[in-house]
């Protein structure tokens, strides 16, 4: 698999609102793979592959079936709200954190005047050595957390602008057979948008449908972006790529596990933004199966993706998820297993084809 691929692609930073470094990466990548790329007025990257005959050639289509794959771009990060008197820089969310997650790390400070700076991410009040025993009980909010640059205040307001990003700072790294790093939410489904595109082009596969991947922005507060370009594409059928909730972990009863690791691709069947249409979905299980490909039925309680805008937007289109069982999700230890991340882009490059 292409991992660095996917390891630049989470590694840049791009919150919602903010994910013009993501875009460019990905522009730049998908150079020969589609006929037409554009940007629409949120920020959303569409590409356009027109129809292929025998040998991957070009041909013409008078009506040929857009298929639409929704790939956010977006990771949860942080807005510049305020600097203190001291120097102290306070936050305000972009995307859902828990915050029992955000003590002690470090981050990256994007600033418009001053680059990108390293810094540290800490909430306020008394350390360890000098805490009561209902300080240690506390779990603070967003609100209470603070970014410390090392500087004083006079500085900090000169390298500093209310609204600059902040991002999680770790690296992606392989572990096992796996894959952990901020951001796999969800620049594995950019990766996918991309790779399945790319076996396509490698095998010189012909596909009757028009296939537009469209990176989309401002997924992570309420699938905006993918609700504006499915009204640029008009898709007869969307697919939103994004990892679910991997719980195969101690403490989670096997109900609530949503995926298992190493059990293949998920056929997401709802959350709360879609009811996927069920016979899209028998129709993947069913090109899975073809070619062993191993795959599993998923069902989150809450949360949504980009499939939900896509089946609501225009006069509507069948739509249904693909997604990649995730650990620790919404963390800088986000893990997935490497073949379930290659089982999504199989399944995607063999059910294109099969598109009419």
């Amino acid at each position: 698999m292409n991992f660095d691929l996917l390891k630049r692609l989470c590694e840049t930073p791009g919150i919602p609102g903010r994910e013009e470094r993501v875009r460019e990466l990905i522009k730049k990548e998908v150079k020969g793979l589609f006929d037409d790329v554009a940007t629409d007025p949120m920020g959303s990257l569409i590409c356009r592959r027109g129809p292929r005959g025998s040998g991957g050639k070009r041909r013409e289509s008078d009506h040929p079936t857009k298929v639409m794959l929704a790939c956010h771009m977006d990771e949860i990060g942080f807005y510049v709200r305020h600097i203190d008197d001291d120097g102290f820089i306070r936050v305000n969310a972009a995307g859902g954190f828990d915050t029992r997650n955000l003590f002690s790390r470090r981050v990256l400070l994007c600033t418009k005047n001053g680059g990108d700076i390293k810094c540290v991410m800490n909430p306020g009040g008394r350390p360890v050595h000098i805490a009561s025993e209902e300080d240690k009980k506390k779990i603070p909010e967003v609100k209470e957390f603070m970014i410390d640059i090392g500087l004083p205040a006079a500085k900090v307001r000169k390298l500093v602008t209310i609204g600059d990003m902040v991002v999680m700072d770790e690296p992606c790294i392989e572990v096992g057979e796996k894959i952990v790093s901020k951001a796999l939410d969800n620049r594995v489904a950019c990766w996918l948008g991309i790779e399945s595109v790319r076996a396509l082009e490698k095998s010189k596969t012909a596909h009757a449908c028009e296939i537009y991947s469209v990176f989309t922005v401002q997924e992570e507060v309420g699938l905006r972006g993918a609700l504006t370009a499915a009204r640029t594409v008009r898709p007869h059928i969307g697919i939103g790529l994004d990892v679910s909730l991997s719980c195969d972990t101690p403490g989670v009863p096997k109900d609530e596990a949503v995926t298992i690791q190493g059990d293949g691709c998920g056929l997401h069947i709802m959350d709360s933004s879609i009811i996927s249409d069920h016979t899209l979905i028998d129709e993947l299980e069913g090109v899975a199966r073809k070619h062993r490909i191993k795959h599993q039925r998923t069902i989150l309680a809450r949360g949504g993706q980009d499939g939900g805008a896509l089946q609501l937007a225009n006069e509507g289109c069948r739509a249904a998820g693909i997604v990649v069982g995730t650990r620790y999700i919404h963390t800088v230890t986000e893990m997935l297993h490497k073949g379930d991340l290659e089982a999504a882009r199989d399944l995607l490059a063999a059910w294109l084809p099969t598109v009419d």
